[in-house]
């Protein structure tokens, strides 16, 4: 078991992870994904997460919350905004052939702007469209997308008006949830955001986690399995 296995024996995995190697060399294939020696080296402090590692993270968080005890949870990969974006509703509707958002407790959708990531989680249960960003910076206008296209998968997939006034959207203030103090972390700011929300935990970590977590996800990563 992972949680008998000695912190310096995780450590040196870390480490050989992080050590010279082919960078196309596959270190951990799951989910129709594969993770590189080259993506695990964008885990390394102060370095850009890219968007293999998020969607693996994303692809483990949703495999955990098949637990007992843990909400439904679908996350969506890192390609699902842009492709909305540039194509419209249409362009996407084909992603949830294989599930039901409604029959979701919680949808993760990470978002990539140019250089920096966000998150926004919405809520099935509370009926809330909520935009994560470690930078403080607003969202509402992504919000109101996703809303919209929560709003025609509902019409094409269960006939069914989504009620504007029972849904709440909002752009987390930076006094509500962790900040990152530097200008790449927010990578991992996304993906722990997105671990929290994904077990119903207040997010409570700070900045001084980052370097911990990137190399708990290293791990994870490699193992396919969340600590």
């Amino acid at each position: 078991s992972p949680f008998n296995c000695s912190f310096q024996a995780m450590e040196r995995e870390v480490l050989a992870a992080f050590g010279k190697g082919e960078p196309d060399e596959i270190m951990s294939s799951a989910f129709k994904l594969k993770v590189t020696r080259e993506d695990i080296h964008t885990l390394k402090n102060l370095r850009w997460l890219n968007d293999e590692v998020i969607n693996f993270y994303t692809s483990l968080l949703m495999e955990r919350s098949k637990k007992e005890g843990y909400p439904a949870v679908h996350a969506f990969s890192t390609f699902f905004y842009p492709k909305l974006i540039s194509g419209g509703y249409r362009a996407v509707r084909r992603w949830t052939r294989n599930v039901d958002l409604f029959k979701q407790d919680l949808i993760l959708v990470p978002i990539h702007l140019r250089v920096h990531w966000a998150l926004v989680v919405i809520d099935v249960r509370k009926k809330t469209i909520k935009y994560f960003d470690s930078m403080g910076q607003k969202g509402d206008k992504i919000c109101e997308i996703l809303f919209r296209y929560l709003q025609e998968e509902s019409r094409e997939k269960r006939n069914l008006e989504l009620a504007v006034s029972e849904w709440t959207l909002h752009s987390m203030e930076s006094h509500e949830i962790p900040q990152q103090l530097n200008g790449s972390d927010c990578g991992v700011f996304m993906c722990k955001y997105a671990d929290y929300i994904s077990r119903d935990k207040p997010i409570t970590f700070t900045q001084n986690h980052m370097p911990y977590f990137r190399k708990k996800m290293v791990w994870e990563i490699i193992h396919q399995q969340l600590l």
